[in-house]
């Protein structure tokens, strides 16, 4: 048994048995986790810190961000850039690549949401980071360009993310599995609580916004119309409505206890294909889903297989409990079928 064993220890031990784990990949892991402690301690200091609220400016996704937005990106790209381990960063946060200095550069591309589901800070409501590690092209050796960032969910090497919630829980693939560490304070490590995560096939839960629903195209109407028809619609069963407006806390308690989230392609602006963004967040949450055995979808086939075209880039997001997941595609191609 592994449990309890520190977020380190861990990758080594894999390593050790067999696991193909670079020894920079462990070291990305592992300073990855160390920004992610940094920012657990400035949320948890709330309106102590001062820096709660708007910041007065906007993301390049046109979204205002708050002040938590812009501190945590801050975190996140000062300290990686000088670690040694990667030759570029994209942030949700930032329009461009984050150029690394050449001395400091390694061998790995780092994509992450520093902040996500943070609309709910102020709230006091649980956020948290998302990161997608990618093996970058030419290595250490030059300057990534854009073209090397823009790879698909499947050539990931490493996802995770934390949620700073009751505890912080760091959750992690490295294509091996699914694994959760939650921080440890009295130590300052995260320690491995829940080895081999398995979602439920089956589930009576879903999570959408429903303030959407007139945006939606027809086969998602229909879906969740059936859902709340209970055991005398077409699905045969009672379904309970969940939505935290945190994608990290959203995917944890799937994660957990099974569950479906959705958040589908609306007609609002047709020339976004969706509201969540491919490299950030769709598919390092993909690749923890698949990896915990659910399924991660767009409605019409699997996210990571995605082909990326921009560093933000939005896709459709239907992932959790296979069984279900499946029903929603059946009712997006029962849909293009009658088109």
């Amino acid at each position: 048994m592994t449990t309890g064993m520190k977020l380190k220890q861990f990758l080594l031990h894999e390593k050790r048995a067999g696991v193909d784990l670079p020894y920079d990949l462990i070291e990305l892991i592992h300073e990855v986790s160390i920004t992610c402690k940094e920012i657990a301690a400035t949320v948890s200091r709330g309106e102590l810190s001062g820096v709660l609220g708007v910041a007065g400016s906007e993301n390049v996704q046109g979204e205002t961000q708050k002040e938590l937005d812009i501190i945590t990106n801050d975190i996140m790209a000062d300290h990686l850039s000088v670690s040694g381990l990667v030759a570029g960063m994209g942030s949700e946060e930032i329009d461009d690549p984050i150029d690394v200095p050449s001395k400091e550069r390694g061998e790995y591309l780092l994509m992450f949401d520093p902040l996500d589901g943070s609309s709910n800070i102020d709230v006091n409501i649980s956020v948290g980071t998302i990161f997608s590690v990618l093996k970058a092209p030419f290595g250490c050796k030059e300057t990534p360009k854009l073209n090397d960032y823009l790879q698909n969910g499947d050539q990931q090497k490493a996802a995770g993310f934390v949620v700073y919630g009751p505890s912080t829980v760091f959750v992690l693939t490295t294509g091996q599995g699914v694994n959760m560490f939650t921080l440890d304070n009295t130590i300052g490590e995260f320690v491995l609580t829940t080895e081999g995560v398995s979602i439920p096939e089956e589930t009576t839960e879903y999570a959408i916004n429903m303030a959407n629903r007139r945006f939606w195209d027809e086969p998602m109407k229909q879906y969740i119309e059936d859902c709340q028809m209970g055991e005398d619609g077409p699905l045969g069963k009672r379904y309970n409505m969940r939505w935290v407006a945190s994608m990290v806390a959203e995917v944890y308690r799937i994660l957990i206890r099974g569950g479906i989230f959705m958040y589908p392609f609306d007609n609002r602006d047709p020339s976004k294909a969706g509201k969540l963004r491919l490299m950030y967040e769709a598919n390092p949450m993909g690749f923890i889903i698949e990896q915990a055995g659910g399924m991660a979808s767009t409605g019409h086939g699997r996210i990571m297989e995605v082909d990326s075209t921009g560093l933000h880039q939005r896709v459709p997001v239907v992932l959790g409990s296979s069984a279900e997941v499946k029903k929603v595609e059946e009712y997006h191609l029962k849909g293009e079928k009658a088109a």
